[in-house]
């Protein structure tokens, strides 16, 4: 076959695959409309997307938001993406269409699944295996247990990134291939770049193992570091095309919550060894270490791999041995490694190793492919039976699982579904050879469609029922800025605990983007800013109790800690019976089913000039005379006078502090300080005045950003250059 015909014929698999899961998707959508609409999605994913798209409607790059304080980075965030360029071109597409908030979630999660079904069809396809195989491969990558249960329809970011893993390895390979073009190192550029990019540093370490892997590999086939050098070079311009993602993170990281973390959460979430049959039986239920450490009883669902990659795997083992380890013992190494990570605790800023289980899934799926390519390309009849082994292998995990007491609250019908899913395969195969070849992706994808009809994927995580009303600003005034004082949302709100429509009032986790509502709280899993530090807030952007209680009874008055940093609006939960005092200096304006909204009798300016600050105790500043205030997403304008005299005048600004903010008063330039971390302060001599600008760019952007544009022109360069060359040839 020529190389254009192949190349159409790949492209033509991969799409097909695309289209085969986005179908899945939609079956499980129409049995469950709100299947990708859980936890994280709800308090964090979307209301943050409906914010980026705000933000390009403003011609802003979304770098900060204004509506959250605990979350105002986006950029640092990571999780969201804001330099992948098909993150920010799905969510601005996407969020023109009048779509409901679990639409709009399903739409982001069945983009990137038929992405990520392509990348694993390609990636097979680039293996010279059989387009049916590649098929299977495309299954297993995009629907297995923890993608649909975990990364689709909660942590968006792991789906994010990992939807590209299968694009940069086969464009990894494709730099390996010595028969292709010098000009073969940009293969993996741009897929590096948006595994970067999409917003999981978990995935960012699975391609760092697959490019090690690739690397170990070649030179142990080659003997020359040659060979490598185009990997490299391409992995490097991708790097360097992402720049500034994780510049930003490490920027964001440093000193945050994140980079204290206790050490009991890198043992939550391991996978225990004793759940390893639930990759052929995904009602396999143990105990397994969840977010509070206890060890607790759980289904594993997040293992399922539709049945025929690890029976194929078993069968390719048992039926040809050494044989089989010699064909495959790259893959299996690699197989063996991620399965061993996946067991063991986390270190430093990382946690949870189940994590791992994406990529575990994908290389289990190679090694099953290739399996049954062996079975295939076997002479002897009886040796083409991988699915009869795979009817034993389920018929004694489905045993050992009843002797166990294994099975869970869901075993039935779903064993029996397996069983004959696995008999049927055996059946194809030993009446019709051609049916039996086409079987694996077609028993892959019944069994996947069985596991999540009959085990709901949410795996136990919160679901909230958010009122659409959240996109409205009332009846809070987007002009304030507010403190929410709530219980845990995972614990208060989830659809167990408050069933009626919530949102209105308290506003969770970062649900204030939607509505345009100024709101110190956030959710973030970093948590950097020093409001998260100092106000004790948690991941979904509660405040402890303890805390909060000190806020509203003692640093709520007209000196306190709320009104030094701007704070001129309470949203009280109604769990929450603590009201802030002074009562003199609030007023109840709006009692709802949620909760009570307090306002500051005199509201607060976004700067403000003051006299005198408690962490300068022995300083007095001049009273600045300030207008004409533009507060804009990245930037904060203002005409400033500072009368003649001795002392400066010191202004603060009711927005969260981040380094890497610059400000100009006319031609001079100032420095931008902070009060304890929280707010950015600036000094301005005395008989100064002008108009202040004060502007968000920190030096990893700078940086990051020529290092980006630097690496685009290169691979700019080198794409005029290959395409030149080619039709040359």
């Amino acid at each position: 076959m020529s190389e254009s015909r192949r190349t159409r014929s790949e492209v033509f698999g991969a799409l097909l695959a695309g289209l085969i899961v986005a179908g899945f998707c939609l079956i499980l959508l129409w049995h469950d409309p709100l299947l990708f609409w859980n936890d994280d999605y709800e308090l964090s994913i979307l209301p943050v997307f409906a914010d980026v798209a705000r933000s390009w409607s403003e011609g802003a790059l979304p770098l900060l938001s204004p509506y959250s304080w605990v979350c105002g980075n986006l950029a640092g965030e990571f999780q969201y993406g804001t330099f992948s360029v098909f993150v920010n071109a799905l969510v601005v597409l996407i969020w023109k269409f009048p779509l409901t908030f679990p639409q709009q979630a399903a739409a982001l999660s069945i983009a990137h699944l038929f992405v990520l079904a392509m990348g694993g069809c390609l990636l097979a396809r680039g293996r010279k295996l059989a387009p049916s195989l590649s098929i299977l491969v495309a299954l297993v990558a995009a629907l297995n247990g923890w993608i649909i249960c975990w990364g689709a329809t909660d942590w968006f970011g792991a789906l994010g990134a990992f939807a590209w893993l299968p694009w940069a390895w086969w464009g990894m390979e494709r730099a390996l291939d010595a028969d292709r073009s010098r000009f073969r190192f940009l293969w993996p550029a741009p897929f590096v770049y948006l595994v970067v990019t999409g917003g999981f540093p978990y995935t960012v370490l699975m391609l760092g193992l697959v490019a090690a892997w690739l690397t170990i590999r070649s030179l142990g086939q080659t003997r020359k570091l040659a060979s490598v050098v185009p990997l490299l070079f391409g992995g490097l311009l991708g790097l360097g095309l992402a720049a500034p993602a994780w510049l930003a993170l490490l920027d964001y990281v440093h000193g945050s919550v994140r980079a204290a973390q206790d050490s009991a959460e890198h043992f939550q979430w391991r996978v225990p060894a004793a759940a390893l049959p639930a990759f052929i039986l995904p009602n396999w239920t143990v105990n397994w270490a969840d977010f509070s450490s206890r060890l607790m009883p759980h289904t594993a669902t997040e293992l399922a791999c539709g049945l025929v990659s690890p029976v194929a795997l078993l069968a390719g083992l048992i039926a040809f041995g050494r044989a089989f380890v010699r064909a495959i013992k790259w893959e299996l190494g690699l197989l063996l490694l991620v399965l061993l990570l996946c067991l063991l605790p986390t270190a430093n800023v990382f946690r949870w190793s189940f994590r791992w289980l994406p990529l575990l899934h994908l290389v289990l799926a190679l090694c099953a492919a290739e399996s049954l390519r062996l079975f295939a390309a076997s002479a002897s009849p009886s040796m083409k039976r991988p699915g009869v082994i795979g009817f034993i292998v389920t018929l004694l995990v489905i045993g050992a699982a009843w002797f166990a007491g294994a099975n869970g609250a869901r075993a039935v019908p779903l064993i029996w579904i397996t069983l004959g899913f696995a008999g049927v395969w055996a059946l194809l195969e030993i009446f019709s050879a051609r049916a039996g070849a086409l079987a694996p992706p077609i028993i892959a994808a019944a069994s996947f469609l069985a596991t999540y009809l009959c085990i709901p994927p949410n795996c136990g995580v919160p679901k909230y029922n958010l009122t659409r009303e959240l996109t409205q600003a009332a009846p809070l005034d987007p002009q304030r800025l507010y403190l929410s004082v709530y219980p845990a949302p995972e614990d208060a709100y989830r659809v167990e605990a408050h069933p009626e429509p919530l949102g209105t009032t308290v506003r969770p986790g970062s649900t204030s983007m939607w509505g345009g509502i100024r709101l110190i709280n956030g959710y973030s899993p970093i948590r950097p800013s020093g409001v998260a530090r100092e106000f004790a807030f948690a991941i979904h952007g509660e405040i402890r109790p303890d805390v909060a209680n000190t806020l509203l009874e003692r640093e709520s008055g007209a000196d306190g800690m709320l009104a030094r940093i701007g704070v001129d609006g309470i949203i009280v939960a109604n769990e929450v019976a603590t009201n802030p005092q002074p009562d003199t200096e609030w007023e109840l304006t709006v009692t709802t089913k949620e909760g009570r909204v307090f306002h500051r009798r005199e509201p607060f300016p976004d700067v403000r000039s003051v006299t005198a600050l408690d962490s300068r105790p022995n300083e007095q500043f001049a009273p600045a005379e300030i207008s004409r205030i533009e507060n804009r997403r990245n930037r904060l304008e203002a005409d400033v006078k500072v009368p003649a005299g001795v002392n400066p005048a010191v202004l603060t600004f009711s927005r969260p502090f981040f380094s890497g903010y610059q400000a100009r008063l006319g031609d001079h330039s100032l420095k931008v300080d902070s009060y304890r971390g929280l707010i950015p302060t600036i000094e301005i001599p005395a008989g100064t005045s002008g108009r202040l600008t004060m502007v968000y760019r920190p030096a990893w952007l700078v940086r990051g950003g020529s290092v980006s544009i630097l690496c685009l022109s290169i691979v700019a360069v080198s794409g005029v250059l290959a395409i030149c060359g080619k039709r040359r040839s």
